[in-house]
């Protein structure tokens, strides 16, 4: 039976990467494993797909050093225990690393795009400790021959995300009538991708992609902040009974984020030609689909915002 390690399978993306594991392999044994210790012993992996990390922007910021432990020290304590479980025997095992746009940098030129060569240009203590683990995985592959795969993904919504993040954010607030704070004039653009569409890529990199490469995935689905909180404010308004623009009058613009990049625009063609993936879900499907899953679900939305999950940046986002 085949073993794989999934880290972070409590968080957000993690926990659909999970689900769509068990659902579509019923005779491979999961190990979600969210605080690092060493399985290796105990379970014979075959696979390891690595989404632990901290990922709060804003939190890097005030307290980088949390990253710094999490997302470099624990990929490489990771990718050692995997070296030394699979050494002689690395055929048909595989390390995924799943990362993030972020590490590319921002774009200023609204016809380029993020592609798997594009330079590494980290400008947050988040982004760089992403780089980071990035190039410890990579050379972990050329100087151990570990076999890996890396992934570049763009910002992801969807349900089960925590609300320290715009989309969720922005939806609770809405329920209670509370500000809408957009960072600066609202410009900064991001590409949107429903996080099952990014599940379903893991999958298939997981299984299909060539030990040694990169693939970006994204949802060819740019928009500015501004524009998106708008459209969600609609979506608020209808699905909760009010007149068109209730919402929308909740909008405050707030003194911008340090370090916050302009644009990122992922380019999946790699992914999308090679492997046969593209996103299924528009943005106004997933959207929708998203609110109605947080408005079904209202007891866990108002039991992670109460108590120590609002230690940090109470009423603020992250949008990576």
């Amino acid at each position: 039976m085949p073993n794989i390690l999934i880290t972070g399978g409590a968080g957000f993306i993690g926990s659909h990467v999970v689900r769509r594991f068990v659902t579509q392999y019923p005779d491979t044994q999961i190990v979600n494993l969210d605080a690092l210790t060493n399985l290796f012993n105990q379970y014979d992996f075959t696979g390891v797909i690595h989404l632990a990390a901290e990922s709060h922007v804003d939190r890097s910021i005030s307290d980088p050093m949390a990253f710094v432990v999490t997302n470099v020290i624990g990929t490489v304590n990771l990718l050692n225990a995997a070296r030394t479980a699979w050494k002689g025997r690395e055929a048909g095992r595989r390390f995924y690393h799943v990362s993030t746009d972020e590490v590319y940098g921002e774009l200023h030129d609204p016809n380029e795009f993020f592609v798997e060569t594009t330079k590494y240009d980290p400008r947050s203590p988040y982004s760089a400790s992403k780089a980071s683990s990035d190039h410890f995985v990579r050379a972990y592959h050329n100087t151990y021959k570990l076999p890996v795969v890396i992934s570049n993904c763009s910002n992801n919504y969807g349900p089960n995300h925590f609300p320290e993040k715009l989309i969720p954010l922005m939806i609770n607030n809405i329920r209670h009538n509370k500000p809408l704070p957009v960072y600066g004039k609202g410009e900064n653009v991001r590409d949107w991708l429903y996080v099952e569409d990014h599940a379903r890529a893991i999958d298939v990199i997981y299984h299909q992609g060539i030990n040694g490469e990169t693939y970006n995935i994204g949802g060819c689905n740019e928009w500015k902040n501004i524009d998106l909180v708008h459209l969600l404010c609609n979506i608020m308004d209808e699905k909760l009974g009010r007149d068109t623009g209730t919402s929308a009058q909740l909008i405050t613009y707030v003194t911008d984020r340090a370090g916050h990049d302009l644009r990122y625009a992922i380019d999946p063609a790699k992914l999308m030609n090679n492997l046969g993936w593209k996103p299924s879900v528009t943005f106004e499907e997933g959207l929708t689909k998203t609110v109605e899953w947080y408005l079904t679900h209202q007891d866990w939305l108002d039991d992670v915002t109460s108590g120590h999950y609002q230690h940090y940046y109470e009423g603020m986002y992250a949008t990576r």
